[in-house]
């Protein structure tokens, strides 16, 4: 299949960037949409050109690290996957396709579709994570009885990869449902409730330090999350941060 790829290129952080247009003639519909994109960036090498950066890492749909916008959508136009599961016979032969990166001031270009996700990890260093002691007789989790019905909402919180789709969804460009998703896997667990106030605070007061806006109410972010992180997440944590703060006021 032949296919017109519109793809944002931009040099450096500080650049403008603009989009530039490429044919690709020989695409198979069993291609995955990163070895597409491998093939062009062969190409572009071939013409002695510089080829697109773009980030991936297993191609397993598991670190979402691939991330892009591709026709408007984060990960492009099937569900329930990230950019490395989506493949071309998704498309259809002389379609054209817009390939970008996620856009949100938490999440600044580097170069042409890698974005910096690093407020991600500084939302996590404040608070998405237990204390456990490592010495002396540390009782076994598995020997902590908990509700079918917790763990299996803590695991399903769990699955969320960090890729940013539900910011690159939301209209106010909101990391609400990757918090509420972390916040949640720890305040359903007995090991997460000794520091369940403090969690909340300082991960929802770096969330707004970094940029990200506030929940749109549109349900985008849950839409497009390849992992289908439920919205009741963000509930959780409204109501966890409501207590913490009445607690701490008190």
């Amino acid at each position: 299949m032949k296919v017109t790829l519109k793809v944002w290129r931009q040099k450096s952080a500080s650049d403008k960037g603009k989009i530039e247009t490429y044919q690709l003639a020989e695409v198979s519909e069993h291609m995955s949409f990163l070895e597409m994109m491998d093939v062009l960036n062969e190409q572009l090498i071939t013409e002695g050109k510089i080829p697109v950066a773009f980030d991936h890492d297993c191609r397993e749909g598991i670190c979402g690290s691939c991330s892009m916008h591709i026709n408007g959508e984060p990960h492009g136009p099937d569900r329930g996957v990230t950019t490395c599961q989506l493949h071309m016979r998704m498309f259809k032969d002389g379609d054209t396709i817009y390939i970008e990166p996620f856009r949100a001031k938490g999440f600044p270009v580097i170069k042409d579709l890698v974005v910096d996700r690093s407020a991600f990890d500084r939302i996590q260093h404040a608070g998405g994570f237990i204390s456990v002691p490592t010495s002396g007789n540390t009782q076994d989790a598995n020997s902590i009885p908990i509700p079918k019905a917790d763990a299996d909402k803590a695991f399903d919180a769990a699955t969320c990869i960090g890729c940013g789709a539900c910011v690159a969804a939301c209209k106010n460009a909101s990391a609400m449902l990757f918090v509420s998703a972390k916040v949640s896997q720890f305040s359903l667990l007995p090991q997460g409730k000794i520091e369940a106030k403090r969690r909340v605070l300082q991960m929802v007061e770096q969330m707004d330090k970094e940029g990200f806006g506030n929940c749109s109410n549109t349900g985008a972010c849950e839409a497009e999350c390849p992992k289908g992180i439920s919205l009741e997440n963000i509930a959780r944590m409204n109501r966890e941060y409501l207590k913490a703060s009445a607690s701490s006021s008190e």
